[in-house]
Order: structure tokens, then C-alpha cells, then sequence
């Protein structure tokens, strides 16, 4: 039965406007990105299926578009329009961080981070730099690395804060392992770039390792 023969109150469209997206069910949530069904399974069945295949939400938005079109009844429309609600998810956190007045801890901008990079099969370290009174200049990617490390260069850290005129900073990088634990290469690292940041003058505020839902602070453990 097509979603357009259900009751209304049953509708997952309709419960959202009356009763807001929160009531919602994940499937129900997906079922209205995806829009249409297809041949004898409505949007919300084609939702239910992909939840299943691939372990979640999570899975789903970040499936590479291959895989996901490969199941029936989806194509290159929907990837996009639910990498585009990703997305969209993204810039959210980050327009609450730049609005802030300042970022006292890392905890203020740790969500932002986590949801930044804790999705890539390869190592990421990135930078957010922060003005004379802790308020955000600019969040960005400096290395790429591979599954098991990426190779960071304490030089090209510096010339980057230099050119945003940075008085503090705050990197962060992730493990595609999930696992959070700082190595002993993540802590040698972060020596070594507090001490050449110190040089021109920019406050290294913490170093955060993000795993799987999760980010451990290098400040916090005294690093």
C-alpha cells in the first residue's frame, strides 16, 4: 500500500508538521528524504531495508554511492539528497561554533570535531584557529595521511596559523580504527607542535584524538 493510502495521522510527513521531527522514528526520518518507493515497497519499507543493510544511520550516510545505489529502488537522487541533509547536519555545528564568543575548552567545539572527521578511512589532522580571545577564525584540514597515520609537518602547522593571524589553536586528528587512544607518536606530535607554535607566539590549547562517537583531549591527560 502506498504511504498516500495510509491514514493521515499515520503519515510520516504529516505527523511531522503536526507533532514536529522529533517524534519521528529513524525509518520514518529516512522515508521522507527518500520521498517515493518503488515497485510493490513503499518509502518507508525501502527506509527499513537500508537501516538494516547497513547498520544505522551512520552507515547509510556514509556509504560511498556505488554501494548505495547498488540496492533496488534507490539511484544517484536520493545519495545525494541524503548526503545533502548530511551535510546540511555539518554546517549546522559549525555555524554554533563560529557563534559562539568564544571557545573557552575544546569541549565547546568537540561535537563539531567529532562529526568532522570521525567518517574518514584515513588518518585527517585538522586545525581550528582562534583569535586573541578564543573566538573562531576558521576550522581546516592540513593532512591526509593513510588508515594507519598521517605525517604532520610542525612548519606547515605554523604557516598556516601565521597566515590567519592566529593567537591560539586547537588540532585534532582521528583514528579510523574508532579507537581514541593517543598513541605515543600522538603525543611526541603534539610535543613537538606546541614547542614551534610557542616560537611565533600561538597558544597550543589541546590536541584531540577522535575515535568512534568520542574524542580524548591530550590537555585533560596533562600531554
Amino acid at each position: 500500500m502506498s504511504i498516500n493510502q495510509w491514514p493521515a495521522h499515520e503519515r510520516p510527513r504529516e505527523r511531522l508538521v503536526q507533532q514536529g521531527a522529533r517524534v519521528l522514528s529513524d525509518t520514518e526520518l529516512l522515508a521522507i528524504l527518500i520521498q517515493h518507493g518503488g515497485k510493490g515497497q513503499s518509502a518507508v519499507d525501502i527506509a527499513r531495508k537500508l537501516l538494516h543493510q547497513f547498520n544505522g544511520l551512520r552507515g547509510i550516510l556514509t556509504a560511498d554511492a556505488a554501494r548505495f545505489c547498488a540496492v533496488p529502488g534507490l539511484g544517484l537522487a536520493k545519495y545525494t539528497q541524503l548526503q545533502a541533509a548530511a551535510e546540511l547536519g555539518r554546517r549546522t555545528l559549525r555555524e554554533d561554533m563560529h557563534q559562539r564568543q568564544a571557545i573557552h575548552h575544546s569541549k565547546d567545539a568537540e561535537n563539531f570535531i567529532i562529526a568532522n572527521l570521525r567518517d574518514y578511512q584515513q588518518e585527517v589532522f585538522a586545525a581550528l584557529f582562534l583569535d586573541n580571545k578564543h573566538r573562531v577564525i576558521q576550522f581546516e584540514h592540513l593532512f591526509y595521511g593513510t588508515i594507519h597515520s598521517a605525517s604532520i609537518y610542525p612548519r606547515e602547522v605554523v604557516k598556516r596559523a601565521l597566515y590567519y593571524n592566529a593567537a591560539a589553536m586547537i588540532v585534532a586528528h582521528n583514528h579510523p580504527s574508532g579507537i581514541a587512544e593517543p598513541s605515543e607518536s600522538d603525543k611526541e606530535i603534539t610535543r613537538w607542535l606546541k614547542k614551534a607554535l610557542a616560537l611565533v607566539d600561538v597558544a597550543l590549547l589541546d590536541h584531540l584524538v577522535v575515535g568512534d562517537n568520542q574524542a580524548i583531549s591530550l590537555a585533560e591527560r596533562g600531554l
